[in-house]
């Protein structure tokens, strides 16, 4: 296998979609022969009627050097079954393995119901507490499927109510994040269903919740009406991606780094995302409502590439 294609990589390709009378296959041609997992009609058109542009341009791709459309599902977690109604389940069925049961029960089913990915595998534990811990390697190659990792190096989540703000230029959170990339990074940097690192889900850089008023946003949004407290969190922000940056490529060379995922129903400073592009390979939304008009806005101002 060429070196070029042994991780995940985002590539401009050029071809044109050629889809199915019911939408249920979707072919890209280009200069290589490639082919997607079906999708539904659904999915074709919510996802990309308004996109065909930036399919003809953009793709993630996979070790084997394919394009590769992923479908997804985030918080897997085996707690629930963990309840005393439960454990005879898990004890009698999986042995008291979590091993077993991702093998068993949580690959194959995902692959049943059509999915090919795994985004980040935290759950609820408590509402607006800190979420339950990731996967280990180990968990990762018994799932045996593309997935995501998620990389703590904050937790100033919007659903979190406990946790201050970190000082993104001390030098204890600097070192705190090469902690996490040495924890996390060393371990899975030659995993091939590694796509890659988020980081925060959905960080208050400039807005906050009922539940974290206490603590405010990160940066105080009234300071960007002057020209000075604009080039402030510039700075602040351009520190944090460059700090986080350079800790994950001393440990993982190769895999995309995916970012903090942002609050598209959220106010999101540009600043902010126009000082993370140096340092992602993609810009990364949560959007529950229209993700279509978001993402198209967001290109507008920043003319970078994004996920959803």
């Amino acid at each position: 296998m060429p070196f070029q294609f042994r991780f995940w990589n985002f590539e401009k390709r050029g071809g044109r979609i050629r889809v199915g009378a019911n939408y249920s296959n979707m072919d890209v041609e280009s200069d290589q022969s490639e082919s997607l997992n079906p999708i539904s009609e659904a999915d074709f058109v919510r996802l990309f009627a308004r996109h065909e542009l930036a399919l003809r341009n953009w793709w993630l791709i996979n070790p084997a050097g394919k394009p590769f459309f992923s479908m997804g599902l985030n918080h897997i977690d085996p707690a629930s079954l963990r309840y005393p109604e439960n454990l005879a389940i898990w004890r009698e069925k999986y042995g008291g393995s979590t091993l077993r049961w991702i093998k068993e029960s949580v690959a194959p089913n995902l692959q049943a119901w059509g999915f090919n990915t795994v985004g980040w595998v935290q759950e609820v534990t408590v509402k607006q507490w800190q979420h339950s811990r990731p996967f280990t390697i180990d968990e990762y190659r018994s799932l045996d499927m593309p997935y995501c990792h998620l990389l703590p190096f904050t937790e100033s989540h919007q659903w979190e109510k406990h946790t201050v703000h970190y000082d993104f230029r001390s030098e204890d959170w600097k070192e705190w994040v090469d902690y996490v990339a040495r924890s996390h990074c060393a371990e899975l940097a030659e995993e091939n269903n590694l796509i890659g690192y988020f980081y925060s889900d959905c960080p208050t850089w400039t807005h906050d919740r009922p539940a974290n008023q206490w603590r405010g946003p990160i940066f105080d949004p009234d300071r960007l009406k002057t020209e000075a407290g604009r080039k402030e969190l510039s700075e602040l922000a351009g520190s944090y991606y460059k700090t986080t940056h350079d800790a994950i490529r001393r440990y993982d060379k190769h895999h995309l780094l995916l970012g903090d995922r942002y609050e598209a129903n959220a106010p999101i400073a540009t600043e902010v995302i126009n000082a993370a592009k140096p340092y992602v390979d993609v810009i990364s939304f949560q959007d529950f409502r229209d993700p279509v008009k978001h993402l198209d806005e967001w290109h507008r101002k920043c003319k970078a590439d994004f996920t959803q």
